[in-house]
């Protein structure tokens, strides 16, 4: 009694496992027409972790030729099984049913056998009663090449690539001579009493720096005031003494603050010449009495404005004159190359 009923557990299991594996296969046309192909698709549906062979190559009946295997992915299926997939591709060249045998499959090293197929080859009618109008392929003609017809393009693309060639030798010299700018700039022509006292504010800015310094103080505030005086009287002082400018002003009739501008002077000169010593407050005391000076005798008109043009060289005006000669050398150079790559192409097309 025992034994019967191992044998049946075992029945069993090997039930339920073979219901577990499912193999079928299918054509992608049951029909097809001589010496086209069509595609066999063996599936195998079984539990991802089984092992699963396909058949690297099938066997088939006479008439029927194998072409090749096709690796195809899997895709997952219901209970947590894989459906694995191979494809193989067949062709024939005769008209007739095929009866395409099983193939054999092996899952956990058991084989299981697909399902029979059928395979119709169809072959197209033709009308043997009239097989004059029907004519064999022609042989390859082999045109004589006539160098008449293709003299004109190529003696046009010869042109062309003539021209291309020194454009671009154009370019090269174009690129390597710097362009000439030459910009009008519109200045602003401030008045005496302005730039001198924009360049005091200037000394003021750096008094820290220049009262370490005396002579390089007295230096720039004399300059500044020199400047002043001769664009303001249009005198040369910044050629002249501090005496001299001290009597050119009194010989100009302008008596104002010239005590003060003269102890300015003065005091310059010791510090440049004498290496004289001051104090700060004798430095700003001399600084008011620059400023004193300038208010007195400066004259209010209006801030002119001048456009500057800048004066080119002789050098710079023939790399101008260059330039432009370049850059329409290379636009004649370019259009003409650019229709005779027109004539070119059209020529090419009409005798093709």
């Amino acid at each position: 009694m025992k034994k019967y009923l191992i044998v049946i557990s075992l029945f069993v299991c090997v039930l339920q496992l073979s219901a577990q594996v499912k193999i079928e296969s299918s054509l992608s046309a049951v029909e097809m027409l001589v010496g086209q192909q069509v595609q066999i698709t063996v599936t195998a549906t079984a539990d991802k972790n089984a092992n699963v062979v396909f058949p690297k190559e099938a066997v088939f009946p006479a008439g029927v030729e194998f072409m090749g295997a096709i690796e195809m992915p899997d895709v997952k299926a219901d209970n947590g099984q894989v459906r694995r997939q191979r494809g193989y591709v067949i062709t024939s060249f005769e008209d007739t049913l095929y009866y395409l045998p099983p193939m054999t499959v092996k899952v956990d090293d058991q084989d299981y056998q697909t399902n029979q197929l059928a395979l119709k080859v169809l072959t197209i009618e033709v009308d043997t009663t009239n097989y004059e109008n029907y004519f064999g392929p022609k042989d390859v003609q082999d045109n004589p090449f006539l160098w008449e017809e293709w003299s004109m393009a190529f003696w046009l693309s010869v042109l062309m690539i003539v021209l291309l060639a020194i454009a671009y030798y154009l370019y090269l010299r174009l690129r390597d001579n710097k362009p000439v700018i030459a910009r009008i700039r519109i200045v602003k022509r401030l008045l005496p009493h302005q730039k001198a006292m924009k360049a005091i504010e200037e000394i003021k800015a750096e008094k820290i720096v220049t009262a370490e310094d005396p002579k390089e103080y007295y230096t720039r505030l004399t300059d500044t005031l020199r400047k002043y005086i001769e664009e303001r009287y249009g005198f040369s002082a910044m050629e002249m003494t501090s005496s001299e400018i001290i009597e050119r002003l009194m010989a100009a009739g302008d008596q104002q603050s010239l005590g003060e501008l003269s102890q300015l002077f003065q005091t310059a000169d010791l510090v440049k010449f004498a290496k004289y010593s001051t104090l700060i407050n004798e430095n700003d005391a001399n600084l008011v009495s620059a400023v004193d000076f300038i208010n007195k005798t400066k004259i209010e008109t209006s801030v002119t404005e001048q456009q500057v043009k800048p004066q080119l060289t002789k050098e710079e005006q023939r790399s101008q004159k260059s330039r432009r000669a370049l850059k329409t050398a290379i636009a004649i150079l370019l259009a003409v190359s650019t229709v005779l790559f027109v004539c070119v192409v059209y020529s090419v097309y009409d005798l093709l």
